[in-house]
């Protein structure tokens, strides 16, 4: 870890001109959130025009005392509400971001990590996101830490995050999640993925072969066939029922009425010798 920290530095050292200050990036932070308790306002005081007052504030480290480059950002278990900050994305050098345990709603920035390239931990645990898990965070290749659980996320975790080489920690427990996981480099425990509808494969029950499905339209269409031809059959011999016993009846008062006549002729006929 000490190694990776190192390495960002130099890359953030690197694509840099000169010391810029992330004070206007925490107050927009501030401006963007709701503190029913107050928790920031107590300590994030921007009119304190005291010499390092920005170190003082809670939740908040710094890459160095000589700077005010934020490293980390901790603001867990404030009840703070709102959306996901914004303001964040005036922060590149960041790499830690923790919003667990609070009452933030909306989705995450789906160009997270543009905004946010060179995180190593990102925890949004027990909060109230919705909307389906960002496909750009597969590209924040330092992450080691991603914790989504107990969200209203929905949709398929992306596969892409299975190409995380680095991460060594991630939860998506208690979401709204369906599909196949995606294929990890590291092991990660079945508890990562529990209380979700319909997620499958390792380390998971694995996911029913997609062949099935179609086997199964194949046989309803069958059946749908089926139950077709046996209507059309079952209508076809009805109706030539009714057909033939009309043609019967009528052929039998045809033959009735011939009957009546022979001996009608046949009287005429004689009637016809006695004159």
């Amino acid at each position: 870890m000490v190694f990776l920290h190192a390495l960002i530095w130099s890359l953030l050292t690197t694509s840099s001109v000169g010391v810029f200050t992330d004070v206007n990036f925490l107050k927009s932070i501030k401006d963007s959130l709701d503190d029913p308790y107050s928790y920031l306002k107590a300590s994030w005081n921007f009119n304190n025009n005291t010499e390092g007052f920005i170190y003082r504030f809670s939740g908040v480290e710094f890459w160095s005392p000589d700077e005010n480059r934020v490293l980390n950002i901790q603001l867990s278990d404030m009840s703070l509400k709102g959306q996901f900050p914004r303001g964040i994305s005036d922060c590149s050098s960041l790499t830690g971001l923790d919003l667990s345990n609070n009452e933030l709603s909306g989705p995450i920035q789906s160009d997270i990590s543009s905004i946010l390239p060179y995180l190593t931990t990102l925890k949004l645990s027990s909060n109230n996101f919705s909307g389906e898990i960002p496909k750009s965070l597969a590209n924040i290749s330092f992450l080691n830490v991603l914790n989504l659980d107990h969200n209203q996320l929905k949709g398929h975790i992306p596969p892409e995050i299975g190409l995380l080489s680095r991460l060594r920690t991630f939860t998506v427990a208690d979401n709204l999640l369906y599909g196949p996981v995606p294929n990890f480099s590291y092991d990660f425990p079945s508890d990562s993925f529990a209380n979700n509808p319909v997620l499958c494969g390792k380390p998971l029950e694995p996911c029913k072969s997609m062949s099935k499905p179609s086997h199964n339209i194949k046989n309803r269409f069958l059946l749908g066939f089926v139950v077709s031809a046996v209507s059309v059959i079952t209508v076809f011999i009805s109706c030539y029922v009714v057909w033939t016993q009309r043609k019967k009846r009528s052929n039998k008062r045809k033959q009735a009425q011939q009957t009546e006549e022979i001996p009608h002729v046949e009287l005429l006929h004689e009637e016809s010798k006695e004159v």
